[in-house]
């Protein structure tokens, strides 16, 4: 069946847009044209179609474009519409309280964990700050080894780790050049894992064993978020 000439822009529009990353923010009119594979005043009217609804902004001295304020309207509005992060709140900010530690909510995008919501009232002197809308690392993460062990492909870890976080239901991740260390578990609806909720701190402060009481504590609040999304906990993964 043919593709209709709308249904054909609309898709050029998105992939367009997608073209602009972290690591890319900017980007040129010929480095558009390339990728997106059309003739520069085809590439050149679909940006200005973009920047007339604020979805991409230009930089005449620069000539150079990026994201417009649309773009950040509409992510928050995806974002409010996530039940996960509305119901997640009050269990996250309830831990971070208990443990005195950040507590961090990611979702998988396809490639990576985003995360969505942070609840850090903690009075330590030194904290970290995890912001909305981080992408963190793949495989070097907890929360992209939980969504990897558990609805990803597990194969890009360590046979060994990959064990233990199943067994566990808990991956820990630690930089130890940053001194930062994370443990994380995974949160689930319909029996598929929707979220990774995660405690983020300092090598100190946090252990590093699945089985510590921060670990089980981490657990049993995933849990619960999980059964309110409708999940029933297995048997043999409940935490008395």
């Amino acid at each position: 069946m043919t593709e209709t000439p709308i249904n054909q822009s609309v898709e050029r529009a998105v992939r367009l847009l997608g073209f602009f990353s972290a690591e890319e923010p900017e980007l040129t009119l010929p480095q558009l044209t390339e990728r997106l594979g059309t003739a520069r005043a085809t590439t050149h009217r679909y940006a200005m179609a973009l920047r007339r609804v604020g979805l991409l902004r230009y930089d005449a001295a620069g000539g150079i474009y990026s994201l417009g304020p649309r773009i950040v309207e509409l992510a928050a509005t995806a974002l409010s519409g996530l039940r996960i992060i509305r119901i997640a709140g009050p269990h996250m900010e309830r831990l971070a309280a208990e443990l005195n530690e950040t507590v961090v909510l990611s979702i998988w995008d396809g490639e990576s964990p985003i995360v969505v919501r942070v609840a850090d009232n903690t009075d330590r002197i030194v904290h970290l700050v995890v912001r909305t809308g981080s992408r963190l690392a793949r495989s070097d993460s907890a929360q992209g080894k939980v969504f990897l062990a558990f609805g990803g492909d597990g194969s890009e870890l360590n046979a060994r780790e990959l064990h233990r976080i199943l067994d566990s239901a808990v991956a820990v991740n630690t930089q130890t050049r940053d001194g930062i260390r994370a443990v994380a578990t995974p949160v689930f609806q319909d029996r598929e894992v929707i979220a990774a909720m995660a405690v983020v701190g300092t090598i100190p402060n946090l252990p590093e064993s699945e089985t510590s009481k921060l670990a089980v504590r981490l657990r049993r609040t995933a849990e619960q978020l999980s059964a309110e999304l409708g999940f029933l906990v297995d048997d043999e993964r409940s935490t008395a």
